[in-house]
Order: structure tokens, then sequence, then C-alpha cells
């Protein structure tokens, strides 16, 4: 999911960070210690199957590519990333994304379940949501304001994670991504094609910005 610029948390606001209050942590936070992995595009069939749940907990080749993702998502500038958009059809996603009351919330989630608020006490937003698998595109989509994901963390440990605002969407918008839908499903025939005519027009300065900020990392 793209970064909302408008409105997002300042760095020194308040921060959760796997669901838990923190102090501080910093803007590039350590789990972005990999190396920069290439980000899915729509169309490719990965992005469109549901993924495999997680079995293996614990290992070097799990938290290798969570680092991976974090340092990728940081990169394309984004807000979440699902693992089938590094191309790894697993059940897991990770996230830096601030909510609408200033609070930065970071992690990862592995085999999640989102519970969304029952039709009754369900209320509609319609805000703008971007994909880092549709590079340069935007368009507003419904989501409701608030979301409980519920699923593990990379050794196994339950992890409840709420959300609001912002933040609640990008739980839906990267739950999607692991069922095999991107947020162009969830768009009406017109608003699709003009998401991606904006990709069209755009893709191209988007993959030259994110080859600049990886190549300052010097990755």
């Amino acid at each position: 999911m793209s970064v909302r610029h408008e409105g997002a948390a300042p760095a020194d606001r308040r921060v959760r960070v796997q669901g838990r209050p923190v102090d501080t942590h910093p803007a590039l936070p350590p789990k972005a210690g990999g190396s920069v992995r290439r980000v899915t595009e729509v169309g490719e069939d990965v992005l469109s199957r549901p993924c495999r749940d997680v079995t293996d907990f614990g290992t070097p080749e799990l938290a290798a590519l969570i680092d991976d993702m974090f340092l990728t998502m940081y990169v394309a500038e984004g807000a979440g990333l699902a693992a089938n958009q590094v191309g790894v059809d697993l059940r897991l996603f990770v996230y830096d994304c601030p909510d609408d009351d200033g609070v930065r919330h970071v992690g990862h989630l592995l085999n999640p379940v989102v519970d969304l608020p029952a039709p009754a006490d369900r209320r509609l937003r319609d805000d703008y949501e971007g994909c880092l698998s549709v590079p340069g595109a935007g368009m507003p989509v419904p989501r409701p304001d608030r979301a409980v994901a519920r699923g593990l963390d990379k050794d196994g440990n339950p992890l409840v994670i709420e959300g609001t605002g912002y933040f609640a969407r990008c739980l839906q918008h990267e739950a999607d991504h692991l069922a095999g839908y991107t947020y162009l499903d969830r768009l009406s025939r017109r608003d699709r094609k003009d998401a991606l005519r904006q990709m069209a027009e755009n893709r191209e300065h988007v993959f030259a910005q994110r080859a600049t900020r990886t190549a300052d990392l010097g990755r």
C-alpha cells in the first residue's frame, strides 16, 4: 500500500511496534537491513491467487524475507507490503503506517485473519488508496474505518493488531493481497480503467525514483 502523504504522522509522534507502544522508533527501522527486491506488478499471476499459509516459523529464511520486505517497502515509499508483492506466495505482510490519530504502527503479521465491525456498526470511508504493485496510480476506495487483524509473528507467537482510520485501511489492503486481490478489484470498470491509465503514465517515473533511493542506500 502506498503512503498517504497528506496527514501522515510526523516521525516523533507516538509509535506502536507489533501492537505494543514504544517511546521511539527510527525512521528506517533496524528490520530494514536486508536486500531490495523487485515489486511485482498487477497482472502477474502471483498477485491473483491466494497465498499459502506460513508453516515454518523462527527460520533464518523467514527473518531474511521480512527484512527484505521492510527495506523494499521503504525504498518504494510504501505503508505496507505483502509477500506476493515480492514474488513469494506466503501469507505474510509488513507495515509502517500512521492512523488518523497520529500514531505510527510498525510490524509484521503472518497468516492474518481480518475482522471487521458488524454491518450495523460499520462506518465506510471513501479514501485515497494506492498500491506499490500499481505504481503511480491511486483511487478512492470505500472501506470500514476499523479493523482487527489476528495472526502470528515470525516466531509463531499470536498477535492481535487493532487499526483505525488509515491504518485499518492498510490492514485490509494487505489482507486482500494475500487472498489474491488488489484494490483495483474493488473499483468500478471506469475507475479501474482510470487507475491503469495513471499507472501507464507514471510507472517509469516511479521506477526511476525507486532506483535512485536504492542506489542512495548502496543496495
